[in-house]
């Protein structure tokens, strides 16, 4: 990397392990501003369910990539590439250091590896591969995916709908498997250093984002997905309700569940999003890894983080 290359350090780590907390307490000691590497705390309207940080916060400690989008809209990683590069730009050019904070793995890969030219999404295409999904089931159409694409099936789980349809749209579209295009990727010109705060002790984070879940319904998020699914231009097929959380409690809201199993499946998935992230994370070369909710942890990222950006 060049010196005119832009330098960021990104926190990262699997949901619920106390990412956002870590980030502002570092922006109490560092001139930084905070930019979101999360794909649902892009959309307006989506505050309970994400986590979103308070509008309080933001006037507090300067936030980018948060509420720019409609969710009737879709927001694609080229896009959140382009824009997060276009706010550490402006953010350095500034004289404040830039923290990327979250934990969306496609956006995460796209920052490090770049984007492959890919073809873009066919709503056609992608309704035909929903009511397949729906009438044979997410494992049978990601067994097809192993079959026309067995390195791209391999990395994504057997239920993981959004991804195995755009592989899948990818492969209709293009005739050729998302991960030999991916390979053509180039890295982005950014200076990045990634630090995960990870726990160790599984079922302890699996507490938390049970505990979690169960505050964010208390704090309003079946009001806040009832307020969504009042407006007649969202469905649950979009990107923005697809969303963990938010797709479990639609589906309660159509009747399709009980509160119970809304619930249990929304934990569940939050979970299953998790392992997905640490799995991700430890196998990733250059992460350098912490222990999540140890002692001291905030006094040792203070001094790692204020290195790196103040270096």
């Amino acid at each position: 990397m060049s010196r005119t290359t832009p330098r960021a350090v990104c926190l990262t780590g699997p949901t619920a392990c106390g990412k956002t907390d870590l980030a502002l307490a570092l922006a109490e000691s560092i001139p930084l501003e905070i930019v979101s590497v999360d794909s649902a705390m892009v959309y307006r309207g989506m505050d309970i369910g994400t986590a979103k940080p308070s509008r309080e916060v933001r006037a507090r400690v300067p936030h980018h990539l948060i509420d720019i989008v409609d969710p009737a809209d879709a927001y694609s990683a080229g896009r959140f590439l382009r824009d997060a590069l276009a706010a550490i730009a402006d953010i350095t050019s500034r004289g404040r250091a830039p923290l990327l904070v979250g934990g969306t793995l496609l956006y995460l890969r796209a920052l490090r590896r770049g984007l492959a030219p890919l073809p873009g999404p066919d709503p056609e295409v992608r309704r035909l591969l929903d009511e397949e999904g729906e009438s044979y089931g997410w494992p049978a159409l990601h067994a097809r995916l192993a079959r026309v694409d067995p390195e791209a099936a391999a990395r994504i789980a057997p239920n993981d709908r959004q991804r195995i349809q755009r592989a899948l749209e990818v492969y209709t579209l293009s005739g050729r498997p998302l991960s030999e295009l991916q390979r053509q990727a180039a890295a982005p010109p950014l200076d990045l250093r990634l630090i995960a705060v990870v726990p160790s002790d599984r079922a302890a984070l699996a507490a938390r984002i049970e505990r979690r879940f169960d505050a964010m319904v208390e704090a309003g998020l079946v009001d806040e997905v009832k307020r969504l699914k009042s407006r007649p231009d969202l469905h649950p097929g979009l990107p923005s309700m697809r969303s963990v959380g938010y797709r479990q409690v639609w589906a309660h809201l159509e009747g399709r569940y009980d509160w119970s199993t809304a619930r249990e499946k929304a934990i569940a998935a939050t979970r299953q999003l998790a392992k997905r992230q640490m799995t991700w994370l430890r196998s990733e070369p250059g992460v350098e890894a912490y222990e999540a909710f140890s002692p001291g942890l905030e006094s040792t990222l203070l001094e790692r983080v204020g290195s790196e950006l103040e270096g």
